[in-house]
Formats: structure tokens, sequence, C-alpha cells
């Protein structure tokens, strides 16, 4: 079983930043892809991006590339959601999930979910 604990959300105007972290427990990290999500008011939860076990790939949706950098420390058993120029639309539950690596060529549902943190972003 792997525990995530998401921290970091908060109220930020637009234009600033936000540093979301997800700490795991239970479980080493480094045999999972890791992802955020989020789930803005009256709305389905959404991908955001993610990150392999060994950082080498990343992805990101389209509304939040090259705003946002997701990364991790295997090392501490954390990921990061470095939020930048952020928007009112970016507003939110942000959600850390993990997925089983099983290579590139495997998808595997996320079944590690964190409780989620709070992003408001006012104009």
């Amino acid at each position: 079983q792997v525990r995530l604990v998401e921290s970091g959300g908060g109220l930020v105007q637009t234009g600033g930043s936000l540093r979301l972290s997800c700490a795991a427990s239970g479980r080493t990290l480094s045999s999972y892809k890791l992802g955020w999500f989020r789930r803005a008011p009256g709305k389905e939860r959404a991908f955001v991006a993610s990150i392999t076990p060994s950082s080498g790939y990343t992805r990101y949706s389209d509304s939040v590339k090259g705003r946002f950098t997701i990364s991790r420390d295997n090392a501490k058993n954390t990921a990061f959601l470095q939020m930048n120029s952020l928007l009112p639309e970016d507003t939110g539950v942000y959600y850390c999930a993990a997925a089983p690596w099983l290579g590139p060529t495997i998808n595997t549902d996320y079944n590690f979910w964190g409780q989620g943190t709070q992003v408001t972003v006012s104009s």
C-alpha cells in the first residue's frame, strides 16, 4: 500500500506561483509512475502531468505545458509540481497519484491517490 499526502496548495493571484509536494509512505516510489491531476469546480478530474520513475520522461496537458514542471526525488520519496504563471482556470483540487511502472509500452492504472490540496487563483 502506498499512502500519498499532498501539500503546498493555497490562494495566489493571477501570475503567481505555487509548488505542490506529494510525500509518499508505505512503499518506495522508485517503481511507480507519478501523476498530478486536478478537479476544477463543477468539472471532472483531469490529467495535469506525469513523470516516469527515472524522471526520464514527463508529459503535460496542453493547458499547463510551459507553465508547470513535474519532478521527483526518489531518495526522499516525494514528487513535486512547480506551477508558474497561474491563471484563474488553474483553480481546483490537485491530486497526486501513483501507478505501477511496467515499462513505456504498458499502460497501468493510477491505483494510489492522495486526498488532494486546494489551489485557488484569484483574478
